[in-house]
């Protein structure tokens, strides 16, 4: 199902854009840790980028703003330091005569994180004071991880993103509203995905072991090969807290077979049709095409799912022919901290194009000096 996003009720910050020579940070905050990007406002790509392993934590108040502050702050100010010491002084003289700014200053800060729409409002409560307050910036984007992905495969086009890997979300806009479809988690969505994979797969492996209709006999080798005796596969499985990813750890072995088992095929198709479904769903029907050269019906692919390549792209294709007629589907590279600094980037040149919301692209009003 779409679900529309209402107009945003936080204005963007007002002033002056910054000068081409200012600092953007972008932050990608996740279950494998926390990423940050510091790059020039007038540079394309990142100047320098570092990783903090301890993945920020959840608590009863949602997403623990201290504890990313914790972080951030430390991983901002290094990667401040090595920048500034890699620029010569001449090169920080033309910088600031050419924008108005001092080589520190950092003009916006994009931060994107799981669970942000839905833990994040001490985040949104907290980090654009501290962040004023230890760095000096002004202007502060919030952003679901959903949103960071689309930045970073679609940039600020029109057009959906389908983001997979353990799960899977497709998220959409026409620049005046988000259209979100499924990331609901393993148990009550992510059709597609790759817990979703792993999952029919082990269930056809299990099929074959029992002697039931729908079974594998491939699968049932690689699930005997990566796991052990098929009947010790529940008490291996359902202790663990971390289901979603051993049920994905086997999709790759279902798109491995897929070649020769008619079976493993077939799941791959019908994850197809799953993806090809929520892609349709979020995708805006119609706009003109903008500055960027884009415009509707594009539909890029972001997220480890999608190296499975042609056994599950194939038939995605084909699916997505007969829901979006005429969509491009494209791959893409652009991951959610490319996403998080290209709307830091827009932010501090006052061209944030992408729809604000409450919860899913949050940019308080700047904070006055």
């Amino acid at each position: 199902m779409t679900h529309a996003a209402p107009a945003a009720t936080h204005a963007a910050p007002s002033g002056d854009p910054a000068g081409p020579g200012a600092y953007v940070l972008g932050v990608d905050s996740g279950g494998s840790g926390l990423r940050v990007a510091l790059g020039r406002l007038a540079e394309p790509g990142p100047l320098a980028t570092t990783v903090c392993a301890e993945p920020v934590r959840t608590g009863p108040g949602g997403i623990d703003a201290g504890h990313l502050l914790d972080q951030l702050l430390p991983a901002a100010r290094e990667l401040l330091e090595r920048a500034s010491a890699a620029a010569s002084a001449e090169t920080r003289s033309d910088a600031a005569r050419a924008g108005g700014a001092s080589a520190y200053e950092v003009a916006a800060v994009a931060i994107g994180a799981a669970g942000m729409a839905t833990l994040g409002e001490r985040l949104r409560a907290e980090l654009p004071g501290a962040l004023a307050d230890a760095l000096g910036v002004r202007r502060v984007a919030l952003a679901a991880d959903a949103v960071t992905a689309y930045a970073g495969a679609v940039g600020q086009r029109p057009g959906a993103v389908v983001a997979g890997g353990t799960g899977m979300i497709a998220l959409g806009t026409d620049l005046k509203e988000w259209h979100r479809a499924d990331g609901w988690g393993h148990l009550l969505g992510d059709s597609g995905g790759g817990a979703w994979i792993g999952r029919a797969g082990l269930d056809a492996a299990m099929r074959a072991h029992d002697g039931r209709r729908g079974g594998s006999a491939a699968l049932l080798d690689r699930l005997r090969a990566v796991f052990g005796p098929a009947e010790t596969l529940p008490g291996l499985l359902y202790p663990r807290s971390d289901r979603p990813a051993v049920l994905a750890s086997f999709a790759p072995e279902v798109a491995a077979c897929a070649g020769a088992d008619p079976v493993a095929a077939g799941i791959l198709r019908q994850a197809a049709s799953h993806i090809a479904e929520a892609a349709a769903a979020v995708c805006p029907a119609s706009a003109e095409p903008d500055g960027e050269g884009g415009g509707a019906g594009e539909v890029a692919l972001t997220g480890g799912l999608f190296r499975m390549g042609e056994p599950l792209i194939a038939p995605l294709r084909e699916e997505l022919a007969r829901l979006l007629p005429g969509a491009r589907m494209t791959t893409t590279t652009g991951d959610p901290l490319t996403g998080a600094l290209r709307i830091a980037r827009a932010l501090a040149a006052g061209g944030l194009r992408l729809p604000r919301h409450p919860t899913m692209l949050f940019v308080p009003l700047e904070q006055e000096t």
